[in-house]
């Protein structure tokens, strides 16, 4: 694969260029692995395999019609039948989601009367109608309650890590508010408020005294802290009676939030990693709100959401992207925005190879800066060998998009 990579890479970025160089590259060994043998059949074959095996003649229509669909046709098709979810999945997670966090408000209120905290809200993909193939992944936001005059938030710029997302949080004025003033004071960690210490403490108040099973008995669905997580989450599923074979359960991860003037910032070790004291600031948001922007304004169709949907899905469903999430696919969708002007219904095939094609480009280079902090490469934690699987399949779908499609 990483042979193949070295070759497609020199080929230049130029769409037309791209396929003519790409041809004797990666065409012979992708068609016999990746084309469906129901698509690739002639009419003539399908006909006779039907008379030997007795096949259902509408199923055997269905097919042929796939065979003369287009790019843009089937694209649509898989925006609607792999993309989309169902309102009612929607509305199930969301109810589910939102009755935890009301159970688990009302222990925190009862378990630490005194902790000062704001009412706990649900956040991301799942309220913003950007979850796509399944509906199993929730946000939980704690808000705690800072005295303004005593905590300062300090930008990651300004940080000895220079990381543009990973903020601190400095105590002030201990010369005439000394520590004990503030509740949060117990968390400080070198005159810093840490992240983890808050963490913990939420965690281990939430997993160890809460009652699981009468929980789950009150909201008739099946409620337990995820072990070995190095932040609180929560995985509710069905009940063992009612659960559908393919139904799979939703994550609700509980992250303690500081929000102070312009600036709101979450506690995430599984991002920040070993710095205890580093609160991690999100531009999920800001993110959101410019792309709906941008659809609205142009009086567009929502092109932009839908086709960053669709690229999280095939992400989502293809192994060699997994890695490739929102906050890539994100920052993708808003600097193309910056340069193309038609983001009309009719140019949604258009704008999806577009984006493949600048998403090779942002490969090559080993840098994808984030749109509103550009500073910060969005390819970091990927290692080489993520980069030539990634690479290389997005090369393949430069000449054969459907392959994306399986």
């Amino acid at each position: 694969m990483t042979d193949s990579w070295e070759e497609l890479s020199l080929v230049s970025s130029s769409p037309k260029l791209l396929q003519k160089g790409i041809e004797g590259v990666a065409m012979k060994p992708i068609t016999a692995v990746t084309k469906k043998a129901d698509l690739s059949q002639s009419a003539p074959q399908i006909q006779s395999q039907t008379q030997r095996n007795g096949s259902d003649p509408a199923q055997t229509g269905r097919r042929l019609d796939l065979c003369v669909l287009t790019f843009s046709e089937r694209l649509e098709q898989y925006y609607q039948t792999r993309v989309c979810l169902s309102p009612s999945e929607v509305s199930r997670a969301q109810q589910r989601a939102l009755e935890s966090a009301t159970e688990i408000q009302a222990f925190l209120r009862s378990k630490h009367p005194d902790m000062p905290l704001g009412e706990m809200t649900l956040a991301g993909s799942l309220l913003d109608d950007l979850q796509v193939v399944k509906a199993d992944h929730a946000c939980l936001l704690v808000p705690l309650q800072l005295e303004p005059s005593l905590w300062t938030p300090i930008a990651g710029e300004d940080t000895f890590l220079g990381h543009p997302q990973y903020c601190m949080l400095r105590r002030e004025n201990l010369e005439y508010f000394p520590r004990g003033r503030s509740y949060w004071d117990r968390h400080l960690l070198g005159g810093y408020l840490s992240s983890q210490l808050v963490g913990e403490q939420l965690r281990k108040s939430i997993t160890e005294s809460m009652n699981w099973p009468s929980l789950s008995r009150t909201l008739e669905c099946e409620v337990r802290p995820v072990l070995g997580s190095p932040a609180l989450k929560l995985e509710i599923r069905a009940r063992s009676e009612s659960r559908n074979f393919d139904e799979e359960q939703l994550f609700v991860s509980v992250l303690p939030m500081v929000r102070l003037g312009d600036t709101a910032l979450t506690a995430q070790p599984e991002i920040t990693g070993p710095f205890d004291y580093v609160w991690y600031q999100s531009l999920y948001t800001s993110e959101t709100a410019r792309l709906a922007s941008l659809d609205q304004s142009d009086e567009d169709s929502g092109v932009r959401k839908k086709c960053l949907k669709t690229l999280k899905a095939v992400c989502r469903n293809c192994p060699a992207l997994r890695k490739l999430t929102g906050a890539q696919l994100s920052s993708v969708i808003l600097h193309m925005s910056e340069k193309e002007s038609d983001w009309s219904e009719s140019a949604f095939a258009d704008r999806f190879q577009q984006a493949i094609t600048e998403l090779i480009g942002y490969l090559e280079a080993g840098f994808l800066p984030s749109y509103f902090k550009p500073a910060v490469n969005l390819l970091q934690g990927f290692t080489v060998d993520d980069i030539d699987e990634m690479g290389f399949m997005l090369y393949c779908a430069v000449c054969e998009p459907e392959i994306l499609l399986i």
